[in-house]
């Protein structure tokens, strides 16, 4: 048996972030506008030569930011509801 193999360098970065309530809420409100409305007000004030080249993952990535915020608020917001029920 002879194997062939093809060497293929993978790089793979990744990062946690953590952010407190306040920067999530900031994130929530930013995010808000969606992902369209964001890059043509973008677009329009800054130009595309920054963000143009990662416009395809900056429209993945968008909506997961609001998703994520979003959970992380709506449960912090449930708890404090509860805290204060009688």
């Amino acid at each position: 048996m002879r194997l062939l193999a093809t060497k293929r360098p993978r790089i793979v970065v990744s990062a946690v972030i953590e952010f407190d309530e306040e920067e999530l809420r900031v994130l929530d409100a930013l995010t808000g506008y969606g992902d369209e409305s964001f890059l043509k007000f973008f677009y329009e004030k800054m130009g595309r030569a920054y963000l143009g080249p990662h416009e395809k993952a900056f429209r993945k990535l968008f909506p997961e930011l609001r998703k994520v915020a979003q959970g992380v608020l709506s449960t912090a917001d449930e708890a404090r509801r509860k805290l204060r029920e009688p």
